[in-house]
Order: structure tokens, then C-alpha cells, then sequence
């Protein structure tokens, strides 16, 4: 038996799952041994892994098909994990949480007022939270022997000015939870831990570093500390994503529910499920499709995605006063070489001079060596992350 650890990302459908094996000394980080998710489930859920080498790894053992909800999904995938190949014994479980609220600002061992606490910020990520929870609450039914850690997207963001998490509002709002929280956090804390060994070992001071995926957002750095980012209150804010709308003049909504009679279910879907690239294209949110699309839609939605980013690495530059590096991560930041180079063509006003041969290659960095603005791309760990905060907070 090896000991393990396990991380969890779980979603409304699905969880994502990471297997990691335990460092020799706690000055090494945990191996990746086994990366997959269960998608689809309560509809028609389907199971994918693949080794450390990214070799697919056969299911043989693990039946999904009755599986209808997430409880019995970890139920299936504890029992497979731990009795695939090198049978491994789990002897902690890290969980990504979307939110911690004002006061969950660093990883935590979970508790039972924890979860009740964390439970209570449901309504601050709907979309997110309540699956986060559960998927907790599951481990617990599951395996209550087994110590497990919160780590939250939001505490990165924590140490942010109040100037920069203020709303716009009545301040006695404030008492309620309406700031500016900011999420992608265990993104860009990977990305500043990742980011100096592929650049001799410094961390540029001024940093931007935009994580672009089907949710997407992005953050301004200094001294690697978070001091700006394009999410606000909720993760609709900011940058124009796969299916979600970013930055939008309120009055919209107020003209749809006033003229339209549009309620708040019908908002929701809106917003979250129905704008950003798919809103714009009418054809879908995957950027793939869309850069290999001929549709002027098509065009439309990915030169939109382009400016907004552009725009918003301008704004988070001035709360910087200038800036030395950018870092593109995330599905979208690390794959789509056209996305990069339209979005650095925009920002060459600001000494950003791309090198169009490394940018084909993805980097890792793809400026000239002259260029003012020195711009990385760095394949984004959070799995990482939450192994290493899992094992500092057990001291395994």
C-alpha cells in the first residue's frame, strides 16, 4: 500500500480528481499518480483518468452508471482509487473551495462548524459552493477517519487594499458581504511559485498574470501579492468568458426586468449560461471551435474576448503604476496561440513586443529579450496547490 493524498475539485456534475503520493521529505512536493473526473452525473455519468504521463487509465472496477449524485460518485471512487495498481491508503483529502468569505483567508483543517460556516456563503456562489460543500459533507459520510483541508480560490485575494474591495454601495452593505472578493486565487498562487524558476529565479515585481479558461479572469501582482483582479463580488465579473458576460452596465438588468419582465432565474441563465463567447457567436463557448471557425461571428466573439482582456490588463497595469511581466495560464492562456498574440499586439503600446515563433510554441516565454514587458505562459497547477497546503496543514 502507498500512502496518498486526494484532491478534489467537485462541480454541479462532476468531480475532478487528483491522486498524489507523499514526498520522502517535506522539503519535496507530493508526485502526481493518478489526474481524472466523474462528468455527468445525475444524467449519464462517464469516467476518465490518466496517469501521471498523461496515459489513460482504464476504469475496469469503477461502475458509474448507477451513480446519481456526488455522494455516490466519491462512494465509487474512493473504493477504485484505493484499490488501483499500487493499491494506495489515503491518508488526507484536499478540497478547492470557491469561497471563504471575509474571514477563511488561509487553508483550514475541516470541522463540522467549518462546513456549517462555509455552507453559509452559499448564496455568495451559487454555481460553485454548494457543490464544494457537499462533496465534503460526502467524504465525511464516505470516510470520516480520513483529516481533510479547505483550500479557498478567494484567500489569495485577501491581503488586497480595502480601496480595491470596496463597493460602489451604501457601506452599511458591506456588513452583508457585498465586496470585491476575487477568485482564481489557487491559479495565480501556483503561477507566482511556478513563474521564477523560468526566469532565472525572479519573480517580476509588477505582474499580471490573466487565467483563461471557460471562466476567466485576471489579477494584478506585486511583490506576489495580490493587490487588484477583474472578479469582484461574484465570478460573473470582470473579463468576457466562455458563457459568462464579465463586465456589464447594471442598467441592462433593470431594462430587462422593467421592459421584459425577466426574473431572476431567467437573469441567471442569462448571465451565467447564455453570454460571453457563446452569447456573442451563437455558435459555441469553446474557444477551439471558435478560432477554427470562418463564421464573422466566430470573429467576433474571439476579437471581443481579445480587446476585453487587452483593456482590463491596462487597468490593472495602472494600479501597479507600470508593469515588468504578464502570464497567460489557464486552458485558453496556455493553448491558444492566437488569442495571445492579438491580445499582446494591443498592449505593444504598453512594451509588451511579441516573439511570434515562441508564442507558436507556447513559450514558455514569448517576448524578445528587449521587450519591456517580459510575458510567460505557464500551465496552471491548483491540484498542486491544495496537495501542498494539505500536507503543510497535517504535517505529513
Amino acid at each position: 500500500m502507498v500512502d496518498a493524498l486526494l484532491v478534489l475539485n467537485a462541480g454541479s456534475s462532476s468531480v475532478k480528481f487528483a491522486v498524489y503520493t507523499l514526498a520522502a521529505t517535506s522539503a519535496d512536493d507530493p508526485t502526481l499518480a493518478l489526474r481524472g473526473q466523474i462528468a455527468g452525473i445525475g444524467t449519464g455519468p462517464v469516467f476518465s483518468a490518466c496517469d501521471a504521463g498523461g496515459k489513460s487509465v482504464d476504469g475496469a472496477g469503477l461502475d458509474v452508471a448507477h451513480i446519481r449524485d456526488h455522494q455516490q460518485a466519491l462512494d465509487a471512487l474512493l473504493a477504485w482509487v484505493e484499490g488501483h495498481g499500487e493499491h494506495f491508503r489515503f491518508v488526507a483529502v484536499g478540497h478547492r473551495v470557491v469561497h471563504g468569505g471575509r474571514t477563511h483567508t488561509r487553508p483550514q483543517i475541516v470541522s463540522a462548524d467549518i462546513l456549517d460556516d462555509l455552507e453559509s456563503l452559499n448564496a455568495l456562489a451559487p454555481h460553485h459552493q454548494p457543490h464544494n460543500v457537499a462533496a465534503m459533507r460526502a467524504v465525511s459520510a464516505s470516510a470520516p477517519h480520513l483529516p481533510q483541508v479547505a483550500c479557498y480560490d478567494t484567500a489569495f485575494h485577501a491581503r488586497q487594499p480595502e480601496l480595491a474591495r470596496r463597493l460602489p454601495l451604501p457601506r452599511e452593505l458591506t456588513q452583508h458581504g457585498l465586496i470585491r472578493y476575487g477568485f482564481h486565487g489557487l491559479s495565480y498562487e501556483y503561477v507566482v511559485s511556478a513563474l521564477p524558476p523560468r526566469n532565472g529565479g525572479v519573480l517580476p515585481q509588477r505582474l499580471i498574470i490573466a487565467h483563461l479558461g471557460n471562466g476567466a479572469s485576471a489579477c494584478a501582482v506585486r511583490d506576489g501579492i495580490s493587490i487588484a483582479t477583474s472578479m469582484g463580488f461574484s465570478t460573473l465579473d470582470g473579463l468576457l468568458m466562455g458563457t459568462r458576460c464579465g463586465h456589464l452596465d447594471p442598467g441592462v438588468l433593470l431594462y430587462l426586468m422593467r421592459e421584459h419582465g425577466q426574473g431572476e432565474a431567467e437573469l441567471t441563465d442569462l448571465l451565467y449560461n447564455r453570454s460571453g463567447l457563446l452569447g456573442i457567436s451563437g455558435i459555441s463557448s469553446d474557444m477551439r471551435e471558435l478560432l477554427n471557425s470562418d463564421s464573422i461571428c466566430a470573429k467576433d466573439a474571439v476579437e471581443q474576448f481579445c480587446y476585453t482582456l487587452a483593456r482590463e490588463v491596462g487597468s490593472l497595469a495602472t494600479t501597479l503604476e507600470g508593469l515588468d511581466g504578464l502570464v497567460f495560464t489557464g486552458g485558453i492562456g496556455e493553448h491558444a496561440a492566437a488569442v495571445r498574440a492579438e491580445t499582446c499586439r494591443r498592449l505593444r503600446w504598453l512594451g509588451v513586443d511579441l516573439d511570434d515563433a515562441a508564442n507558436d510554441k507556447n513559450g514558455p516565454c514569448i517576448t524578445r529579450p528587449e521587450s519591456a514587458v517580459q510575458a510567460w505562459v505557464v500551465t496552471t497547477n491548483e491540484e498542486l496547490i491544495i496537495a501542498r497546503h494539505t500536507t503543510a496543514m497535517l504535517n505529513l
